[in-house]
């Protein structure tokens, strides 16, 4: 099989494409490599596309006749919050446009397998912060909007032209599965903080008042080298014919507050992560984990890393990184 993976340059791409080519598939990536960088998918097949351009259906339809593409990871999307409640207009031009050109090019060329990258913020901020799959997505910011909309996008391509789908609905995405693929962007809790740390800045929480016990945001951590692996047994779901489920929650089960988080690094780094406290930003939810006990059941899928690797791993794939001179990718401001 040769599989497509959009934004597999990324942080998260580029484990998805370690872990699919570990499992015998032949990998293609497509990237704009806007956030991400080339050297991480060295040996595989790279074409530059943006996928919110307007040629972007006809170039995604050449490279997957080009390879014989028989299925589709499509990773590729924009996903900050708060970016996404400042500008939605463009958020939806890029998350949604840019999933339409990939099933456009989809059914032009036959590839009737996709495994889509969705999020746990389609739940929005659910009662009790406890979900699983049968939670009525309530999304409260344009970059979950986003992600609902794909995953009835990719539900009608089922239902239309016989499309074999599902979506992952990632919860907090962190750590390395070694030290050459760690999270390059300046964009999530982590590396946020590894990178204040290394500036001799205090780390930053936006509130510290939420109904939590001790008062900051809770989420479900999950190890990016366990989501990279929950994709390959994906892709093997596809393929039975008995599927019963076409959405699964990735996670760990287990919440970690955002002081727990900061702990956590400072015992790692043995730096100081006493935060400066900000008012709460716009879109966040006081907490969200989820139970895991579908992928679990279904697909016979379970993470094997708790926080303690997935912060121990984060922080030698950062000093790693600057060690050789890579330089963070930080967000235009």
């Amino acid at each position: 099989m040769t599989i497509i993976v959009t934004g597999g340059a990324g942080y998260i791409g580029a484990h998805v494409v370690d872990a699919l080519s570990r499992s015998g598939q032949e990998v293609v990536v497509v990237d704009d490599l806007s956030t991400s960088a080339a050297d991480r998918v060295e040996g595989h097949p790279l074409h530059r596309i943006d996928l919110a351009a307007p040629d972007a259906t006809a170039r995604l339809t050449e490279v997957m006749g080009d390879h014989r593409a028989t299925g589709i990871v499509h990773l590729a999307a924009k996903k900050q919050v708060g970016e996404s409640v400042a500008q939605p207009e463009w958020y939806y031009r890029q998350n949604v446009g840019g999933l339409g050109a990939v099933l456009e090019a989809a059914r032009a060329t036959g590839v009737d397998r996709l495994v889509l990258s969705s999020s746990a913020a389609v739940y929005g901020e659910p009662d009790g912060g406890v979900v699983d799959e049968r939670t009525a997505p309530r999304p409260i910011n344009p970059y979950g909007e986003t992600k609902a909309v794909g995953e009835w996008m990719v539900r009608a391509a089922s239902r239309a032209w016989g499309l074999r789908q599902l979506s992952l609905r990632y919860f907090n995405v962190a750590g390395a599965g070694r030290p050459g693929l760690g999270d390059l962007a300046v964009l999530n809790l982590m590396t946020i903080v590894f990178d204040r740390l290394e500036s001799g800045e205090p780390p930053v929480v936006f509130g510290d008042d939420y109904p939590t016990p001790d008062g900051t945001c809770i989420r479900d951590y999950i190890h990016v080298a366990d989501l990279a692996d929950a994709h390959v047994t994906s892709l093997s779901y596809l393929e039975r014919e008995d599927r019963a489920f076409d959405t699964f929650d990735v996670g760990t089960g287990r919440g970690v507050s955002v002081a727990q988080m900061l702990a956590a690094i400072g015992a790692v780094s043995g730096r100081d992560t006493t935060p400066t406290v900000l008012p709460r930003r716009p879109g966040d939810p006081a907490s969200l984990v989820t139970t895991g006990a579908r992928l679990r059941e279904e697909l016979g899928w379970a993470p094997r890393f708790g926080l303690d690797e997935i912060v121990a791993s984060a922080w030698e794939a950062w000093r790693s990184q600057r060690d050789a001179g890579i330089e963070p990718v930080r967000p235009a401001r």
